[in-house]
């Protein structure tokens, strides 16, 4: 069902505050056109921890009609029990292929409650469902077993770094799932996940989300082409002159990992507007830095593609 690079757009908001849903269509459109493997709409980068379930709807229901079938669209669900039923019986009905299953709200529980969590979400909606391991949201090897063999359950998303525990659910998994003929997908969900793949690839962890795409597909592009074709060199120069950079500065002010991205959106074109409290936009300092690293990022392509020729 999914493939290639996945696009998690950003949720603009104009002066007001309020959702500006044709800039939203604009950038949908934008990125489906560079050719993502699919959409996540609503989620981490979306800003889902700010919206209302009136908005959200009406944002997935946007992404819907721009996407037209090019692409699965994904919506984020998660928070309270009740919310996350809430909006993925929302999502249903705007028209989402599938559902991001986001961390409860913060309180500390056993895998054996997360996975009460994750199917009483499922029974809420007849979609396509990915769990995300992150923050307090964490599965271990019986719980990721478990909801796996959920009917509607497809894929299981780490963004934990513990790639321990990752691969040993990875192998658990697939192992539990032989004999059905199920097909699962396991996904790298850490922020600017490509500086990790490298090492996900080696646990058999080949789908990731991309952020760097929202704002420049064609590095988020060519950095996994260079994967997928074993190109050493481009894989090395575009971490050491863009994505190592992008995440020393990501790591300066906590949430810069939506905020980076939203401003990156406008600098490339669309007018993304500010994050919403508690998060905080880029300061000029930070603006600035950001648009460096995007240039020599494209110099890292331009000399790439020069070498060629």
């Amino acid at each position: 069902m999914l493939d290639g690079v996945l696009f998690f757009p950003v949720t603009p908001f104009g002066a007001d505050g309020e959702v500006d849903y044709d800039r939203l269509a604009e950038h949908v459109e934008r990125g489906v056109a560079a050719g993502p493997g699919g959409v996540f709409i609503a989620c981490g980068t979306g800003e889902f921890h700010a919206l209302g379930l009136t908005e959200f709807g009406r944002i997935v229901a946007k992404a819907v009609e721009v996407v037209a079938g090019r692409v699965p669209v994904f919506a984020g669900a998660g928070g309270s029990l009740v919310q996350a039923r809430e909006f993925a019986v929302s999502a249903k009905e705007n028209g989402a292929d599938g559902i991001l299953l986001l961390p409860p709200y913060l309180v500390g529980m056993p895998p054996a409650g997360l996975v009460e969590y994750t199917r009483a979400v499922a029974a809420a909606t007849d979609l396509p469902l990915i769990v995300y391991n992150r923050g307090n949201a964490v599965y271990n090897e019986a719980a990721a077993v478990e909801v796996a063999q959920l009917p509607t359950v497809i894929g299981f998303k780490d963004g934990t770094g513990d790639l321990d525990n990752v691969g040993r659910i990875v192998t658990a998994v697939r192992g539990a799932l032989a004999d059905s003929g199920k097909d699962f997908l396991f996904f790298n969900g850490l922020p600017t996940a490509e500086i990790t793949q490298q090492a996900y690839r080696a646990i058999g962890v080949t789908l990731y989300s991309s952020a760097t795409f929202a704002f420049a597909p064609e590095i988020a592009l060519a950095f996994y082409q260079s994967l997928e074709s074993g190109n050493a060199e481009l894989t090395e120069a575009l971490l050491r002159e863009f994505f190592h950079p992008l995440v020393r500065l990501r790591n300066t002010v906590p949430g810069y990992a939506v905020a980076l991205v939203k401003h990156g959106v406008t600098v490339e074109g669309v007018d993304a507007g500010s994050v919403r409290a508690p998060l905080v936009n880029p300061s000029a300092e930070h603006q600035k830095a950001l648009v460096d690293i995007i240039a020599a990022g494209r110099a890292v392509l331009a000399d790439s593609l020069a070498a060629t020729v």
